[in-house]
């Protein structure tokens, strides 16, 4: 078995489906070593799909919870794109988006659920550079959007 898959097994992580483009994109563009991964939301948690406001209708541990989601998400589309983890040989660069109350300032903290399921799924190769952002609003008022650069074998 591959190490990546035994290691979400041992994690007791089970990828989600990677969901439909929601517009005219795909899910990632491959050039040279590199794949960039499009910008997803999270899951639904408990059957309903988070939409609203960090800081307003969300808590920052909340939001964490997002975007780990939204992580396992991307780990998703990269299996389906490459169809072995093992081919990722580092997470290169992750944008995480919140969507929060004007003055908020810990995005940094929130967009940590992404990278830190990164680091436990992928180790050393799962750190990465990361700008963490607020914004005004994020399609279909998701709170947290999230994108990476991966780099590949």
């Amino acid at each position: 078995m591959a190490m990546i898959e035994e290691k979400l097994k041992k994690l007791g992580i089970e990828l989600p489906p990677v969901p439909k483009a929601m517009g005219n994109y795909v899910h990632a563009v491959q050039t040279g070593n590199l794949m960039f991964l499009a910008g997803k939301g999270p899951l639904e948690i408990a059957g309903k799909r988070p939409i609203g406001i960090v800081g307003k209708d969300f808590t920052t541990e909340e939001a964490y919870k997002f975007a780990r989601t939204v992580g396992l998400v991307l780990i998703a589309v990269m299996r389906q794109e490459l169809g072995d983890l093992d081919r990722v040989s580092r997470i290169v660069k992750v944008l995480g988006m919140v969507n929060a109350v004007p003055g908020f300032g810990d995005q940094p903290k929130v967009i940590n659920g992404c990278s830190d399921v990164f680091v436990e799924v992928f180790g050393d190769r799962g750190r990465h550079a990361r700008s963490a952002v607020g914004m005004g609003s994020l399609p279909s008022n998701i709170p947290v959007e999230i994108e990476a650069i991966v780099e590949i074998v």
